[in-house]
């Protein structure tokens, strides 16, 4: 291999695990202690004596003294050794694993470890399997043969620089004596396993793109950074302070009362479809169903904001209203969501709607706002966007939030849904009957029609919310007259 003497350049692009490494490292130094690391023998290996051979058994059981850990999680921690390349195997190189037996392991020297500042590049490893190509004399294992021709053509244009380097340094270690070339030749190989595996296989050194910013490095903060910090922190003193026991105790109680609704807490009744391959929990629980179960319907009480976000709870919510005279602020809402989420054609036709219908002097369903929030969403309308009704919906939410969310879950129409609603008893299948259902599986109803239901709906339901013209009603009844 090319052995460099200065490190490159990379400029502004780091490893990232650095730190990870650092403590691999330091564990590794410390194994290879004369005094208290794993102890190393001689061993032969295809009729050459190999120095500072360790066995994996060894290895496991050194971790497993020092850490205090058990033989399982030793195993692993070694392997983690082996596949970021510290500890290489002398026999298989293809599987870079620790096992726990007399397998023949040795140390890898600093050269070749992951924290160097250089990286692993195509002409390095051409170079290494064209001295390769050299030795075995055109046998090279199938995942390097690709590896080679694929370098072959993309490095042409200086492919007689790789092939004379490489035919130099095969020269040179052949005046190595025969254990040092085995060693050297067991570490490059182990080397080039690591960074440029066989395809298909996973890589410990695979981590996505490199950092810009070096985590290791000393931050250097400028003086508006300086100004920013001092503002943030000046704005966290002046907010108002919570308790730990108050926000332990909020905690406690949005689980309590998510606990039944948690699909991994609570099972699903009547059963779970995915498992039962029974239809029931989607007929009982689709969008606009007609009577709702009990588990729905409790969970519209936890917050206005998940009654909104269940259609058929929006419905009953629009029932109670109209008992009320204001639905016109859930209309308005609905309108601003609908604007949010539209498309973007429709965008100035739809704010000219809402203008007409909910702001405007006069206006049909005209909604109750300050007079600072009515001038900026009036103005904002002027050049329309999907946002410019934020703050006039936030504003809207929060006088529902207040007032007539909790009037709704005393109101008799919530009671009345609560006495209507459905408690499924659970399915108690058999597996001869899980069977049964999965192989009587129908179609599920597609979501694009379901989308076109929903687009029906709101349609007649925006037809049967718009104002009624008199004159040109009473004008029919004469012309039928």
């Amino acid at each position: 291999m090319t052995i460099r003497t200065a490190r490159p350049n990379r400029g502004q692009h780091y490893q990232p695990r650095i730190h990870c490494l650092k403590k691999l490292e330091n564990t590794v130094v410390e194994m290879q202690n004369p005094s208290s690391g794993v102890k190393g023998a001689e061993q032969k290996l295809n009729v050459t004596t190999i120095p500072h051979v360790i066995a994996g058994k060894d290895i496991v059981a050194w971790i497993v003294n020092k850490m205090k850990i058990t033989q399982e999680e030793a195993q692993a921690f070694a392997t983690m050794l082996v596949a970021y390349g510290y500890i290489y195997p002398l026999q298989n190189h293809k599987k870079l694993v620790m096992c726990n037996d007399a397998s023949l392991y040795r140390f890898q020297t600093p050269y070749f470890w992951p924290t160097q500042k250089w990286v692993a590049e195509d002409t390095d490893y051409a170079i290494y399997l064209a001295k390769r190509n050299i030795r075995k004399k055109g046998m090279l294992e199938p995942y390097e043969q690709a590896h080679y021709n694929h370098l072959h053509e993309w490095l042409n244009h200086k492919w007689d620089f790789i092939v004379m380097q490489a035919t130099e340094q095969y020269k040179v270690a052949r005046e190595r004596k025969k254990p040092d070339r085995v060693v050297f030749d067991c570490q490059e190989r182990a080397y080039w396993i690591v960074n440029r595996p066989p395809r298909y296989t996973h890589s410990a050194m695979d981590y996505g793109p490199d950092r810009l910013i070096d985590p290791s490095a000393d931050q250097k903060i400028s003086y508006d950074e300086y100004r920013r910090m001092n503002i943030f922190y000046q704005q966290a003193i002046m907010r108002s302070k919570v308790k730990s026991s108050v926000s332990l105790g909020a905690m406690v109680k949005y689980i309590t009362n998510y606990k039944n609704h948690d699909p991994f807490l609570a099972p699903c009744l009547p059963s779970n479809p995915w498992q039962t391959e029974s239809d029931a929990y989607w007929n009982l629980n689709t969008r606009r169903v007609d009577v709702p179960t009990k588990m729905r319907v409790e969970r519209w009480s936890f917050s206005l904001f998940e009654l909104l976000s269940d259609l058929r709870g929006r419905d009953d919510f629009k029932i109670f209203l109209k008992k009320e005279f204001s639905g016109e602020n859930l209309a308005f809402w609905e309108a601003a969501e609908e604007m949010k989420w539209g498309t973007a054609s429709s965008m100035s036709t739809k704010a000219e709607a809402i203008f007409k219908t909910f702001l405007a002097p006069g206006a049909p369903r005209w909604i109750n706002i300050d007079g600072r929030t009515m001038g900026l969403t009036v103005k904002g309308l002027d050049h329309p966007h999907r946002y410019v009704l934020d703050a006039a919906q936030t504003h809207v939410f929060m006088l529902m939030k207040k007032d007539t969310f909790f009037r709704y879950l005393k109101s008799p129409v919530y009671k009345d849904i609560q006495k209507k609603a459905l408690n499924p008893e659970p399915h108690n299948f058999s597996d001869s009957q899980v069977e049964q259902n999965a192989r009587n599986r129908g179609m599920g109803i597609h979501p694009i029609i379901l989308w076109q239901q929903e687009e029906e709906e709101r349609a007649k339901a925006a037809i049967a919310s718009a104002p009624v013209d008199v004159k040109a009603v009473m004008s029919k009844i004469d012309r039928k007259k």
